[in-house]
């Protein structure tokens, strides 16, 4: 079910029209549903009750505090890649001890930081990390959890930047190596290996690669039983993807099939090897459950006719969304109050100073300067991959409970841009 459609011919949130939000805080503005965050949250949570399971919201999707919040009251624990998004998780009312650390470049801060908190568990990902978090770990009289985030080399087939359980990787220790990282990390004073990660990539539609991953994660697993090192949860990551309303687009494998494969695999290992073995699972959901949640609300400033390309010039821009630019992502583009008229064909752009700077190309839109564009399923890596290139300000972000709509981000203004520098005297 979307909570994005149109009634009456306008785009609605849920029970609020899109053009009222626009009225109300101006463009461009995130618009994010509640009822599609609890509903995608509770997809991965009803498919996991009566399991020894806990869902880690990776929080670089969107860390919206408000967002963060809602999950929080939920059970969620969280995927954090920073010392900043431990401290928005906390500032949510999140438990830190279900917070697990992951990233390749931890600092010795941010470990200090995360001990100090008591997190549930670090995805190291280097024999470096290992010997830097020991010693962190040894200064603060503290023994640091830790799951290696193992390297399977599964191929997810998605583009080359989200790829990230190959070879080639800067991510995870490679499978072939992890056994001696075990025991090195079990050989150090102030770690203790207590779980087995690996995340391969990002917006996967088919769990085959994934369940790939959760086989050769079971081989080590039992490897490492052998010697003794015997884990005490399993971490699957994320990775499922959405559709995001491309022509002819495939749908995503449905998250409750998915999970119930990776239990039934659990399962029937632990039914053939190990009767009585008790294993957390852990899930890294990120886009899957805030993909789809929100839109990016914008108006048309200029339409531009050209010889080669019409340009729909909209106050919308690669600094509010990334994606297009840096993945040559496909959107969604749809007209908030559609009328009559021919549709042109048009590349939609902002006002960047730069040729990347597109949202999308060769869309056919019938529009005219000041109407609404809603760029869909943005809720994932959006507001949270902007930036202030040019002194633009970042955008609002607000959060639709049915016809109630709350401002969980203000607009920032260009005096808040650069009112930490100073000049020299």
């Amino acid at each position: 079910m979307s909570h994005f459609f149109h009634l009456d011919g306008v785009l609605h949130a849920d029970s609020t029209p899109l053009p009222a939000i626009a009225e109300r805080f101006g463009t461009p503005t995130y618009v994010y549903s509640k009822a599609a965050l609890l509903g995608n949250f509770a997809a991965f949570s009803d498919a996991c009750a009566g399991r020894d399971a806990l869902v880690c919201y990776a929080m670089k999707a969107n860390s919206n505090l408000a967002i963060l919040d809602l999950l929080a009251r939920r059970g969620a624990g969280f995927d954090i890649v920073s010392g900043g998004e431990l401290l928005r998780v906390i500032a949510a009312g999140g438990d830190p001890r279900k917070v697990i650390f992951s990233g390749v470049g931890k600092s010795a801060d941010e470990m200090r930081l995360a001990l100090s908190h008591d997190i549930l568990c670090f995805n190291v990902e280097s024999i470096p990390e290992l010997h830097r978090l020991n010693e962190v770990a040894g200064t603060m009289g503290k023994q640091a959890r830790v799951s290696l985030r193992v390297n399977p080399n599964v191929d997810p087939k998605v583009h080359p930047y989200i790829a990230t359980g190959l070879k080639a990787s800067k991510f995870g220790v490679a499978f072939d190596d992890a056994l001696a990282t075990y025991r090195t990390a079990a050989a150090l004073a102030h770690i203790t290996p207590v779980g087995i990660d690996c995340h391969i990539g990002s917006q996967l539609l088919d769990d085959a690669p994934l369940l790939q991953a959760l086989d050769k994660l079971i081989e080590l697993v039992d490897a490492l039983g052998a010697e003794g090192i015997v884990l005490d949860h399993l971490d699957m990551g994320g990775g499922i993807g959405i559709n995001y309303g491309e022509a002819g687009g495939s749908e995503p494998v449905p998250v409750g099939d998915y999970l119930a494969r990776v239990f039934a695999r659990i399962d029937a290992w632990r039914a053939d090897k190990h009767a009585g073995r008790a294993i957390k699972v852990i899930f890294e959901p990120g886009r899957a459950i805030v993909g789809d949640t929100g839109v990016l609300l914008t108006r048309v400033e200029y339409l531009k006719p050209g010889a080669e390309k019409n340009f729909c010039i909209v106050d919308a821009a690669m600094n509010d969304l990334m994606r297009p630019a840096l993945y040559q992502a496909w959107m969604d583009v749809q007209a908030v109050a559609p009328h009559g008229g021919e549709a042109v064909t048009y590349d939609v752009v902002g006002p960047v100073c730069e040729s990347g700077d597109w949202l999308a190309r060769d869309r056919q839109l019938a529009v005219a300067e000041g109407d609404l564009l809603a760029i869909m399923q943005a809720g994932a890596y959006g507001f949270t991959m902007s930036s202030n290139y040019n002194t633009r300000g970042r955008a609002a972000e607000v959060m639709v409970d049915g016809d109630q709509v709350h401002l969980v981000r203000q607009r920032e203004h260009p005096t808040d841009l650069f009112a930490l520098e100073s000049v020299l005297k």
